[in-house]
């Protein structure tokens, strides 16, 4: 990569609204519908029972370790016997399964595979970029998303920063994982035989004097943005970048790519990275919320 100047542009800033509420819970409409012995009278040609079913399937979807049939009625507003014969016909079509120890629900695997389906390259780009404009703006420096390439990165969505003598770089381009903000993030991600087995077959070549060229150091690395969750390249891929990323999370929890900021670093130190790191970690958590990661805390719920 190389400097070169630029003229001070606005870049709009989409921020999405507030996220409204899910449909299951507008139409749900709790017990006051079922007929005298709890079950439910068909109305409106189903759209209740469809309601119904995203209601359990969202109360599901929210308890990692499943739901009892009792409590998931409970929260869902609904009869036991009309949860029982809505969640039987979701099992029945893999949406839902039942654990046989503890008789808890949890989420099928014919779910994980729409979602993921319905997630592709583009969506995840066009999700990238409004995060990216607002991550530029506020930092003054580039902001990228990159996801993993076999043994590297690939920059799928960019934004130039609004300021002076931003990166040039482009959308597409293949960068290594080992010497990179972004693809330490994408390493850290891996299992511990998955890490052994990336080390056992990459070549870790020095782009630059800083490049982390000796495996066990370049696992403790590794180690450090595990803990810490942010990455930094320190002039490592190129003498004149310096780089921070964090991971973007989908649906399932997985780390599916990185969201970083990187700029010359003759204007960005690492504390100067330090100090965007809010700016970094709302990034991140704006665009893992908008592929479908449950990112609420604790205190939140």
């Amino acid at each position: 990569m190389a400097t070169r100047a630029k003229a001070k542009t606005s870049i709009e800033t989409r921020r999405p609204g507030r996220t409204p509420g899910p449909i299951a819970r507008v139409v749900q409409g709790g017990i006051s519908d079922s007929g005298p012995d709890g079950e439910e009278r068909p109305r409106g040609g189903g759209v209740q029972s469809i309601g119904r079913a995203f209601a359990i399937l969202e109360e599901v979807a929210r308890n990692r370790e499943g739901i009892g049939l009792a409590d998931l009625s409970k929260r869902v507003r609904l009869h036991n016997s009309t949860t029982f014969h809505l969640v039987k016909t979701m099992v029945s079509l893999g949406y839902l399964r039942q654990i046989k120890d503890s008789k808890r629900y949890r989420i099928g695997r014919p779910l994980f595979a729409l979602a993921a389906s319905a997630l592709d390259e583009m969506e995840m780009v066009s999700m990238a970029t409004p995060v990216l404009d607002d991550l530029a703006r506020e930092t003054g420096e580039s902001s990228h998303f990159a996801a993993r390439m076999s043994d590297a990165v690939v920059v799928m969505a960019r934004t130039p920063g609004p300021g002076a003598f931003q990166l040039t770089d482009r959308v597409g381009v293949v960068r290594p994982a080992y010497c990179t903000a972004l693809g330490k993030v994408i390493l850290a991600a891996l299992r511990p035989d998955q890490l052994d087995r990336y080390l056992a077959r990459v070549e870790l070549k020095p782009l630059t004097s800083k490049t982390i060229t000796d495996p066990q150091r370049l696992r403790r690395e590794i180690d450090e943005v595990r803990r810490a969750g942010i990455a930094f390249d320190d002039g490592e891929f190129d003498h004149e970048v310096r780089c921070a990323a964090m991971p973007v999370r989908d649906f399932s929890g997985q780390v599916v790519g990185a969201i970083g900021i990187s700029g010359p670093v003759w204007r960005l130190s690492i504390q100067a990275l330090q100090n965007h790191a809010r700016n970094l970690a709302e990034a991140a958590r704006r665009l893992s919320e908008a592929f479908g990661a449950d990112v609420t805390t604790k205190s939140e719920r």
